[in-house]
């Protein structure tokens, strides 16, 4: 796409947040019911091919772009950015290491939101140590079997396919070199979500346990080569960890956006409370927190987008970005007084919101330490 083409989407899902998203964001998440309506929509707006190639049918976003739409669609409502997230990281993997056959079976649908992705990645004792999955695919002829249980699905009930992560090795030193990625169509026996996973904000859409018996996926599904998932998820979990970052950013600029017009309006002895310089400095450092960490999911996104390693960068911009959105989301309550603490406003939303941006997609204390690999690397004598 072209860059008034880009400024074009951006500008359509700002509009669409503003039309579609608000209006309805918390009568969903109070039901935590499925936005099926504003799912439709994305999937007209083109959306579930945010990052696809345009050969296969997609909008053939650039990282840059894609970090901006998921900002837009954060200050709205952050519960649907994590519905084309997860299908994007699947895709992005197809895309870059998946053969052309598995492209062109999977990416047309894909981008046309006719097949939505779940990703498999995270186990009940496999979190931040994603080498320590316990599912395992067991080569049977043209198949492999699966058997295992995934926690903490997005799209699981709702989706059609799995990127799912599986030890094909166990014995494999060292111990990544055993894993390996498969796309897994949810027909047949042997794939059941067995709970949807109750959680403090991003609601309406789920985030559930799956559990895998004997289920089979064609060999000509996996990712790549045998062996080498774990280089493959690592890649994806860039791209999403810039998507946390920009989540981060736009809950914050809503929360801000919603403290700065009730500073406004609510008065105090006598007069707006904006005009308290105590109100005042939480506005200026909220702002400028917002807009530094915006300018490293930029940071991020470029060096993605040019094909470059970004471990540093991307971890960078989701540890500070979702730490921001968290100080930011309280400051905006405080700013509320009582109101913030009741459900008639969003800034309670916010503030259940941001812990999952610090948790999800490598938790920070895990972001710090790939970080600190970084640089040393970098920096090494």
């Amino acid at each position: 796409m072209s860059t008034q083409e880009d400024a074009d989407l951006i500008e359509a899902v700002r509009n669409f947040v503003e039309k579609e998203v608000k209006p309805v964001a918390n009568r969903l998440e109070r039901a935590n019911e499925y936005p099926q309506d504003l799912v439709d929509q994305m999937k007209e707006m083109g959306l579930f091919g945010a990052t696809i190639p345009q050969e296969y049918g997609g909008l053939g976003l650039g990282v840059v772009t894609y970090a901006k739409v998921v900002e837009e669609l954060c200050r709205g409502w952050m519960s649907i950015s994590g519905i084309i997230n997860t299908h994007l990281m699947v895709a992005f993997s197809i895309k870059s290491f998946g053969s052309d056959a598995l492209k062109q079976r999977f990416l047309p649908a894909m981008a046309a939101g006719e097949k939505r992705a779940a990703f498999g990645l995270t186990e009940a004792h496999a979190g931040s140590d994603a080498q320590n999955i316990r599912t395992r695919a067991v080569r049977d002829g043209d198949d492999y079997v699966v058997n295992g249980e995934k926690m903490w699905s997005t799209n699981a009930r709702t989706g059609t396919l799995f990127g799912l992560v599986v030890k094909t090795d166990p014995d494999a030193e060292p111990r990544h070199r055993g894993i390996s990625y498969l796309i897994a169509e949810k027909i047949g026996e042997g794939c059941t979500v067995s709970k949807d996973i109750p959680k403090l904000g991003y609601k309406g859409v789920e985030s559930s346990a799956v559990a895998f018996e004997d289920f089979r996926v064609p060999v000509e599904n996996l990712v790549g080569e045998e062996g080498m998932g774990f280089k493959y998820i690592m890649a994806g979990l860039e791209v999403g960890r810039v998507n946390i970052a920009a989540r981060g950013v736009g809950v914050a600029q809503a929360a801000f956006e919603d403290a700065i017009r009730y500073a406004q309006e609510r008065e105090t002895f006598g007069e707006p409370i904006c005009n308290h310089q105590a109100i005042q400095l939480k506005l200026a450092d909220m702002a400028t927190k917002i807009e530094a960490g915006r300018l490293l999911v930029q940071s991020a996104a470029e060096k993605k987008e040019r094909g470059e390693r970004t471990d540093v960068e991307a971890g960078m911009a989701k540890l500070f970005c979702s730490e921001m959105c968290q100080e930011v989301a309280l400051e905006a309550m405080r700013i509320h007084g009582g109101y913030g603490y009741s459900q008639e406003f969003n800034v309670e939303r916010y503030y259940r919101d941001a812990p999952l941006m610090i948790i999800g997609e490598g938790t920070n204390e895990i972001q710090r330490l790939v970080v600190a690999k970084g640089l040393l690397a970098r920096y090494k004598r």
